[in-house]
């Protein structure tokens, strides 16, 4: 090989650790919100409708950070 490749086989591409941020944003808004809404419909006797509440707030909280944190500045 000639010439210096400033990306190696096997080297992460650019920006994949900002993926990889944002994809576990957005999993661990929707895990831990909708784990949330699940808890008050047990304790209220609801049929799901909290959880599916709390699962939409998490993935809006997950967007909210991806676009502080990633956005422009």
């Amino acid at each position: 090989m000639t010439g210096d490749h400033s990306q190696h086989q096997g080297d992460p591409t650019p920006g994949a650790g900002q993926a990889w941020a944002a994809l576990g944003y957005l999993i661990s808004g929707m895990a831990v919100w909708g784990f949330a809404g699940w808890l008050v419909d047990r304790w209220l006797g609801s049929d799901g409708i909290v959880t599916a509440v709390g699962i939409m707030v998490g993935v809006a909280g997950g967007i909210y950070l991806i676009m502080k944190r990633m956005g422009p500045s």
